[in-house]
């Protein structure tokens, strides 16, 4: 089965509407406040955990890309060698099978960060090559839009985290948002406020028109870093980007359940109870209410999120209950899913020190 080509039957597979008593009772607690050495010690595991994992190229830049939220330089040097071992000759980075075009983008802007920190000129000369990849290379249609397959001329929600994060983190400010207002025209639902998953440009309709949770999360996270991207002058486009990503936000939480976490297609409740999601917005809101594009009122929903999140992580360290690797058509754990428990606690630690 193709990554996430589960999403037409994904529906069909259900849990029972279940309340984590733990999670209700922290929630109930008002704005997460947990000591420091909590959350470092569950970045740690999951970290260790990731580590652990085989790796696609997306997997390998989202856990560089939580590497760099939490500064561990090392990580992100390590990574970011590891994918030009895997290097294609046509740029991308990290490739272990033919995989997407647009991908590899994911640890774009780690990746850079590693060649800025290291003075490299390989690594420098790997991140120059994935640029180019991305900014002329990799197939897009008539107006520019990338598409997020090899195979047909599909635009897919997980895209808004791949380029347009890592264009705008190397300056490239109007093809970031060049990109996001190209998927938004598509994928978007303004009366849900949420985004179908994949479009197919040739047959011009949705290939999957479902609500998957993971492509909004995907997306309300790449949204949120690209508006930090931005610089301050550009303050119109900082305000539609962040318009945006609220509205991605709402959408989502007027499907959460009870014990904060959401459906893997967040409006149909016969699909499986997922954690990442929780993961993913939680980042996003920490993040939007440190950068003030949100108001403080969010804190108490992603708290939930949090609360929830935490208690599906194993002993091991895996975040369990994820839109599950290999074939994401079932929970279990994925790297992505341990890159955003770091991103979630690395982001509520933050804001948690600033309040």
């Amino acid at each position: 089965m193709n990554r996430r080509s589960f999403l037409q039957s994904a529906a069909a597979i259900s849990a029972p509407l279940g309340v984590l008593p733990e999670a209700m009772a922290q929630a109930a607690k008002g704005p997460m406040s947990a000591p420091k050495d909590e959350s470092a010690s569950r970045i740690e595991k999951a970290k260790a955990a990731a580590m652990a994992m085989e790796r696609r190229d997306w997997e390998q830049g989202i856990l560089a890309q939580a590497m760099l939220e939490i500064d561990d330089r090392r990580s992100v040097l390590l990574l970011t060698k590891a994918a030009m071992v895997q290097r294609t000759p046509d740029g991308r980075l990290g490739v272990v099978i033919s995989g997407s075009p647009t991908d590899p983008a994911m640890g774009g802007a780690a990746y850079a960060k590693a060649a800025e920190w290291s003075g490299d000129a390989q690594i420098g000369e790997a991140v120059d090559g994935l640029l180019h990849w991305i900014r002329i290379g990799a197939p897009r249609n008539a107006d520019g839009i990338l598409y997020h397959t090899f195979h047909a001329p599909e635009m897919w929600s997980d895209g808004l985290n791949c380029a347009p994060p890592f264009l705008a983190a190397v300056g490239f400010y109007d093809e970031a948002l060049q990109q996001i207002d190209g998927y938004r025209q598509r994928l978007w639902n303004p009366e849900k406020k949420l985004l179908a998953h994949i479009w197919d440009d040739g047959q011009q309709q949705f290939k999957d028109g479902n609500f998957w949770g993971g492509g909004n999360g995907w997306a309300a996270a790449g949204l949120a870093r690209v508006w930090r991207s931005l610089p301050s002058e550009r303050a119109q486009d900082r305000n539609r980007v962040a318009i945006f990503a609220r509205e991605i936000v709402d959408g989502c939480l007027a499907h959460q359940r009870a014990d904060g976490l959401f459906h893997n297609i967040v409006d149909q409740p016969a699909s499986f109870i997922e954690t990442n999601l929780a993961q993913m917005l939680a980042f996003a809101i920490y993040e939007g209410i440190a950068a003030k594009w949100l108001p403080a009122s969010y804190q108490a929903r992603a708290d939930r999120m949090r609360a929830a999140a935490r208690l599906k992580m194993d002993a091991d360290g895996y975040v369990q209950g994820a839109c599950g690797a290999p074939n994401f058509d079932r929970p279990g754990p994925s790297t992505e899913a341990q890159a955003f428990c770091i991103l979630m606690e690395a982001a509520g630690s933050k804001l948690a020190a600033a309040n």
